[in-house]
C-alpha cells in the first residue's frame, strides 16, 4: 500500500511540474493605439527591443499587435510597457504623458 501511495504521489508531482513549464512560443495578440507607418514601425521596434520577444507584428487597420514570446524570458506585460515607453498606449498600459508628446504630429491618436 505504501508503495502505490508513494508511485501516485510521484505521478502527480510530475504532473503539476510539467504544468508550469513556460510555454516558448507563446502567441499574443494584444490592441496597440497607432495611426500611421512611423506607428507601425516605432511599435513593432519597441516590442522587438524586449528579450524574448520573436515576432512582432502590428496591423495599422485592425491596431492589434501579434506577438511570439518566449515566456520563460519575458511577458507580456514587458511588451506592454515597453510599447507605451515609446508612447503608444496599450489595453493595459498607459504611455505618460511626456512619452505621447514625443510623438510626432501625424503619430498623435486619440486618447481615451
Amino acid at each position: 500500500m505504501k508503495h502505490l501511495i508513494l508511485v501516485l504521489i510521484m505521478a502527480f508531482a510530475g504532473f503539476s511540474a510539467q504544468a508550469q513549464q513556460a510555454n516558448k512560443n507563446a502567441k499574443y495578440a494584444i490592441e496597440v493605439n497607432g495611426n500611421c507607418e512611423q506607428c507601425q514601425k516605432r511599435i513593432q521596434k519597441a516590442a522587438l527591443s524586449v528579450p524574448g520577444v520573436k515576432s512582432a507584428s502590428w496591423n495599422l487597420e485592425t491596431h492589434q499587435l501579434s506577438l511570439i514570446l518566449n515566456e520563460e524570458k519575458c511577458s507580456l506585460p514587458d511588451v506592454e510597457k515597453a510599447v507605451a515607453k515609446v508612447g503608444h498606449d496599450t489595453e493595459k498600459v498607459k504611455a505618460t504623458d511626456s512619452d505621447y508628446e514625443k510623438l510626432h504630429s501625424c503619430c498623435k491618436y486619440d486618447r481615451k
